[in-house]
Formats: C-alpha cells, sequence, structure tokens
C-alpha cells in the first residue's frame, strides 16, 4: 500500500524537477527564434526566425541593435576554466593521495581546504581583492586574482571527488608492483592513475564547468572591462537592455555543456571498457 502511493508522489517529484531544471532552458530556446532585427522578448511568437543565431555569427548587416560583446570574453573564459581544471585537478590528485594515510592534522587540513566552497563567493572574490590591491600591491587580472579566486573554489570539489575514487582504491595492486621493484612514481603513472583515470574526468568537468559560469568570485576578482570573462560580459550587456541574441548565446552555451557532457561520456565509457579488459585478461593470466 504504501509503494502503491509512494511511486506516483515520487513520480511527480521528478517530473516537476525535470521541468524546473530543463523549464528555462526550453523558454530561452523559444524566445531565441524571435524575428529580427526588431523583435523583442515578447510571447507568443509572431514570426520565427533564426535572425539572432545570424547575427551571433556576425552574418547579418548592420542594424541599431549591436552584436553581443562576448567573443574575447569567451575566448578569456575558456583559457582560465582550463588553467583551472589542470591546477585544480593535479592538487585534487595530489592531496588526495596525501590522504589516504592517517597523518597528523589530517582533520584540520581536510576542512581547510573542503573551506574554499563553503566560503560565500562575494566574500572570497571581495576579499582576494583587497588582499592583492592593498596588502601584495598585485593588479586584478583574470590570469591572477580571478584565476586564484577560481582555484580555491574548484579545488575542494575535484580533492573530493578524488578523495571518494581513492578510498576504494585497491591498493594490493600498488604493493604487488612494489614487489617487483617498481618505482612509486612509475607504479602511480601505469597501475594508479590508469585505475583512477575516471575519477580524473570527472574532477576535471566539475572544475571546468564551475570555473566557466562563476560570476560572484570573478565580479570582484576580476580586472576591469579588458579583463571581463564570459558571465561578467553577458551581465553588463543583459543589465543595459535585453535582445534575444542574448537568449540564442545561451541557448548556445547550454548545446556546448551537453557536447561537453557528451565527450566525459564517451571517455569515461572507454576508460571502464579498457579497466574491464585489463581485468579479464589479469583472471585469464
Amino acid at each position: 500500500m504504501e509503494s502503491r502511493v509512494l511511486k506516483p508522489i515520487l513520480a511527480v517529484y521528478v517530473v516537476a524537477f525535470i521541468l524546473f531544471l530543463y523549464g528555462p532552458f526550453f523558454v530561452l530556446t523559444i524566445l531565441s527564434f524571435q524575428q529580427g532585427p526588431d523583435g523583442g522578448p515578447q510571447f507568443p511568437i509572431t514570426e520565427w526566425s533564426t535572425y539572432w543565431y545570424q547575427q551571433i555569427f556576425g552574418l547579418t548587416p548592420p542594424s541599431r541593435i549591436a552584436p553581443l560583446p562576448v567573443g574575447e570574453a569567451l575566448i578569456r573564459s575558456l583559457i582560465l576554466a582550463f588553467m583551472t581544471m589542470v591546477t585544480s585537478t593535479v592538487l585534487g590528485v595530489m592531496s588526495a593521495q596525501a590522504f589516504r594515510r592517517k597523518f597528523r592534522g589530517s582533520s584540520f587540513v581536510f576542512y581547510l581546504i573542503v573551506l574554499g566552497m563553503m566560503v560565500p563567493g562575494v566574500l572570497t572574490g571581495l576579499g582576494t581583492s583587497l588582499l592583492a590591491n592593498n596588502v601584495f600591491g598585485i593588479t586584478r587580472h583574470w590570469y591572477t586574482t580571478a584565476f586564484a579566486t577560481h582555484v580555491a573554489y574548484t579545488f575542494p570539489f575535484a580533492f573530493l571527488v578524488m578523495l571518494a575514487i581513492l578510498n576504494r582504491f585497491d591498493g594490493s595492486v600498488e604493493e604487488a608492483a612494489w614487489s617487483l621493484g617498481v618505482t612509486p612514481w612509475k607504479t602511480f603513472r601505469k597501475v594508479t592513475f590508469p585505475l583512477i583515470f575516471p575519477g580524473v574526468l570527472s574532477a576535471m568537468l566539475f572544475a571546468f564547468t564551475l570555473s566557466l559560469d562563476e560570476f560572484p568570485r570573478s565580479l570582484f576578482a576580476a580586472g576591469g572591462t579588458e579583463d571581463q570573462t564570459l558571465p561578467l560580459a553577458i551581465y553588463g550587456t543583459f543589465a543595459v537592455e535585453i535582445h534575444p541574441n542574448i537568449f540564442a548565446f545561451g541557448v548556445l552555451t547550454t548545446l556546448f555543456s551537453f557536447a561537453l557532457l557528451s565527450v566525459y561520456g564517451i571517455l569515461m565509457g572507454m576508460s571502464v571498457r579498457r579497466a574491464r579488459k585489463l581485468a579479464m585478461q589479469e583472471e585469464i593470466a
């Protein structure tokens, strides 16, 4: 009886959650096909058009509505996200590897690392900005102060992902390699890393996506207009006047995220199949 009542409730909850999660994307998609160049964000749509997608790629003649100034900001955000991804993933793997053995003060260090994801982004960005300018005399830039705040934010996520992976890791395979005289570094490179590679991919995905759309920390830690990241550039355009080109750009960036997840899924599947193949070979041997 309880299951009969619980299942419909859970089904309604799941459907409502999916609508809440993807509803804004569908609304953006519909509004992005407004008529151009004079069409605005209105509903229902009187005439469908791909004008705003063409404007993003510079395929439309000049009009009173200027193209979105996001070209340089997009490249800047992608470079920043890549830098953050590499740094946070390397730090996450190294710190999680260190936590495989108990050491003095490990609890304090653990909470100190996790604190980076708990402190509000506004406070982190503002504190980093004040510290850089007033104490160290460092000028705010996307590749200095903003990069530091992004790493401080994404590193705990990469650390927790790798910590969960390494806690389930069978250390006997490493001990077998060491007993054969293999050096620790070669053991990590040839044995440990291939086995934890799915977790490394997850940590990389977390760090990249979190950095790419980070707003509050970048708002204070980044520099002037020449250092704006993509979220800051979109916010600056959105605050002046709303046009459907923003919706079209939002759809394209969302599709990019889905493509990134697809690549992640493919790489994850290849890694799992490789691990299963190695396991089968060991059983046969």
